[in-house]
């Protein structure tokens, strides 16, 4: 045995036994391993383009500097590296935050309670997460309403059932039930116990995140995550150029572990950015060196992924608009750039503005997926579920969007052309004017030759008439139910339940409520 797995093995504590036996009597929902590209990265910047922008960032971080509020620490690591510290700008010498930046690893593993449902971050790697954020939630049954602990367990249990989705992602909605000081420890546990899929730890406060840190060495033993990535956290940049100390903070904490942060740009093309694609680029690239280098200074090695949150603003509303031609370029163009760090790319993701889960809510979310992995992206949060510019997290929209994720991992596979998948036996079989429905070759390859949606209608419209004319809505609530009524927990040693839940009770017990 590898010392890895001796040492993961040693974390099974007391009731080895009966989770063995647990596992053995256990419902498998199969997860497809995380997407492995073969196919090319569209890339929109020609060599020019690319030397602009670089050289416009790095007089950004020079000359106008970042700024690193109420973090004196921050200040002192900055200054004892170099940079010139005026109040709370931070100005970088030229060159300075791309050498911290080489020292950020341009992959790595985030393990999961499950080894086989770990995933590999960076190189041509595609990982799937859900949603993250939305304080509402929204089905066909309670129309839209506030999200409560009830709701995120459904979607921890959705995402754990869903082939298509390698992570269980962080804050799927806000339990708002919940004390705000302490709901993290509720939705941590349920991403622990509930699913086995690789999670996402607290960043709303630095001590949440040690919270957090605190539980996965509870799931995965001290020595391993001291020494391994079990868990990514989103480090939203307040754009423009600004590092506020909450986010910062939970940075801190996560890079001293040698957990992952995504240091990720929040951009609303027009309103925290410029209203070019330009302009926005070099302002994306700056944030993204500044944050990944800071993170360097913690902890050399620290994982990173670099990531951008990409919208543009209806200047008529001030509403965010998803999907749009601008918000691709954008996205393509960060691509180019943060392969150029060697780092991984965080972008994209199944957003839209409508508020049901409508052909606009398709048209917008299908531009911006197909957008995510045309541009290389490594680790895509908002995967499924994402409605209203992300102020609801829909059931019918995370099955339906889980769904057309699997088209995702069929085009990224790329064309076969093996001796089968060239057909020529079939061609030859069949000749001019036949079919090909009978023919060996299809006999053979029919059950795998095409992605089949497990949501959508292809009826004749006598049988789907006669069966209800139910909508795609309609379809996935269906599918919803279905899945929560298969869902069963994977195994767990009963010892590691009972400190995670006890860790939880006496964390809670110390604090009295607090709900801002």
């Amino acid at each position: 045995m590898s010392d890895l797995a001796e040492q993961r093995r040693g974390r099974a504590g007391r009731g080895g036994g009966a989770a063995r036996r647990a596992e053995r009597t256990a419902v498998s929902f199969e997860t497809a391993r995380f997407i492995e590209r073969n196919v090319p990265n569209l890339e929109i910047l020609n060599a020019e383009a690319l030397e602009i922008i670089e050289g416009n960032a790095e007089t950004i971080l020079q000359e106008i500097g970042v700024a690193f509020p109420d973090n004196p620490a921050a200040l002192d690591r900055w200054k004892a590296a170099g940079a010139d510290i005026q109040g709370d700008r931070v100005r970088l010498p030229k060159g300075l935050a791309r050498e911290l930046v080489k020292t950020a690893p341009g992959s790595f593993t985030q393990h999961a309670r499950n080894p086989a449902r770990n995933v590999e971050i960076g190189g041509r790697n595609l990982v799937l997460a859900p949603v993250y954020g939305p304080p509402f939630v929204r089905d066909v049954n309670g129309g839209r309403r506030y999200a409560t602990m009830a709701d995120f367990e459904k979607f921890v249990k959705l995402t754990y059932m869903s082939k298509w989705l390698h992570h269980s992602g962080g804050t799927v909605c806000e339990p708002t039930d919940i004390p705000v000081n302490k709901r993290h420890l509720d939705m941590l546990l349920a991403h622990m116990t509930l699913s086995d899929k690789p999670f996402m730890g607290s960043v709303t406060e630095p001590s949440r995140a040690q919270d957090s840190v605190d539980m996965a060495k509870i799931l995965f033993g001290a020595d391993f995550v001291d020494q391994n990535t079990v868990m990514t956290s989103l480090v939203n940049i307040n754009s423009p150029l600004t590092f506020d100390a909450t986010m910062m903070g939970a940075l801190e904490v996560y890079a001293a572990n040698n957990q992952a942060a995504i240091i990720s740009p929040f951009i609303v093309g027009g309103a925290m950015a410029p209203v070019s694609v330009a302009g926005t680029l070099t302002q994306v690239l700056a944030e993204i060196l500044a944050g990944v280098s800071y993170s360097q200074l913690v902890r050399p090695g620290a994982p990173a992924i670099a990531g951008a949150f990409v919208t543009s603003i209806d200047m008529n509303s001030g509403a965010p608009t998803f999907g749009t031609p601008e918000a691709s370029m954008i996205t393509y163009g960060t691509g180019q750039l943060v392969r150029r760090l060697g780092l991984p790319y965080r972008s994209a993701g199944g957003f839209c503005g409508s508020k049901l889960p409508d052909a606009q809510a398709g048209y917008e979310s299908a531009n911006s997926l197909n957008m995510g992995l045309l541009a290389g992206v490594n680790f895509m949060l908002h995967a499924a579920g994402w409605l209203e510019g992300g102020l609801v997290a829909s059931f019918e929209k995370f099955v339906m969007d889980a769904d057309q994720l699997g088209a995702l991992h069929k085009i990224a596979a790329g064309v076969d052309v093996s001796a089968d998948a060239q057909a020529m036996d079939a061609i030859r079989e069949v000749g001019p004017g036949g079919h090909y429905l009978g023919c060996a070759h299809t006999q053979a390859n029919f059950k795998s030759a095409f992605w089949r949606s497990e949501v959508l209608d292809y009826k004749p419209f006598e049988t789907w008439d006669e069966e209800g004319a139910r909508t795609t809505e309609a379809l996935a609530a269906v599918r919803v139910e279905k899945l929560l009524g298969q869902y069963q927990p994977p195994p767990m040693d009963p010892g590691m339940s009972e400190a995670l839940h006890g860790f939880v009770a006496e964390k809670k017990a110390s604090m009295p409520d607090a709900f801002s």
